[in-house]
């Protein structure tokens, strides 16, 4: 297979898993709940990561699109190690579960103590969008030679995600509650992900080169 292409497909594959992850979670976790009633604090305090415990969408999910990330070969050195972190801080993720009302007090695949799983699960995440949303803002963004009408309109797409998914973090420590807080914001900053890849991997063709 062309190289060029087989990379398309790379990037595609990681945008669209992220764009859907937030979606099938918590899908699963609503068809789980009709059938085992969940906790109201569950939904409550929901989020993308509490859903682990219901349903296997975020570790098939989370599990793939991180390989994903780590098989990217990038353009050069900094690129790769940027993606290859991310993916393993993905992976990292989906091995030390967050803590919530329905977990155990020993939980993830080293069984070790929810309240040290959880610390490790967020700072995880947000090293993970961190590097994520500095691929947009830095690496996507530069360009060999002339900038085509297409790569600036490009370039302002991998900026507002990337923007976009620092905005959506910030909103973490903001004072303000509602319900499924974490989930919105985890789904939102996804979603800008799951666009900036789908753009990197040409999926729109009006953003292309002709």
């Amino acid at each position: 297979m062309n190289s060029k292409l087989w990379q398309k497909r790379i990037r595609n594959y990681a945008g669209f898993l992220g764009a859907l992850l937030p979606f099938i979670s918590l899908l699963g976790a609503l068809l789980v709940d009709t059938n085992y009633s969940l906790p109201a604090g569950f939904w409550r305090d929901l989020s993308v990561s509490a859903t682990y415990y219901v349903t296997p969408a975020l570790a098939g999910i989370l599990t793939t699109a991180s390989i994903v990330l780590m098989c990217y070969d990038g353009y050069d050195l900094q690129d790769n190690i940027v993606t290859t972190l991310s993916g393993v801080f993905g992976l990292f993720i989906v091995l030390f579960p967050c803590k919530c009302s329905v977990a155990a007090e020993l939980v993830g695949f080293f069984q070790i103590p929810v309240d040290l799983s959880s610390i490790l699960h967020c700072t995880s995440a947000v090293i993970f969008f961190l590097l994520l949303a500095y691929n947009d803002l830095f690496l996507f963004t530069k360009h060999n030679g002339e900038m085509t009408r297409q790569k600036k309109a490009r370039n302002i797409v991998y900026s507002i995600c990337g923007v976009g998914m620092l905005l959506s973090m910030s909103l973490m420590i903001i004072p303000i509650s509602f319900p499924a807080k974490t989930w919105v914001v985890e789904a939102l900053a996804l979603l800008f992900f799951g666009f900036s890849w789908l753009t990197k991997g040409n999926a729109f063709p009006w953003l292309n080169d002709k």
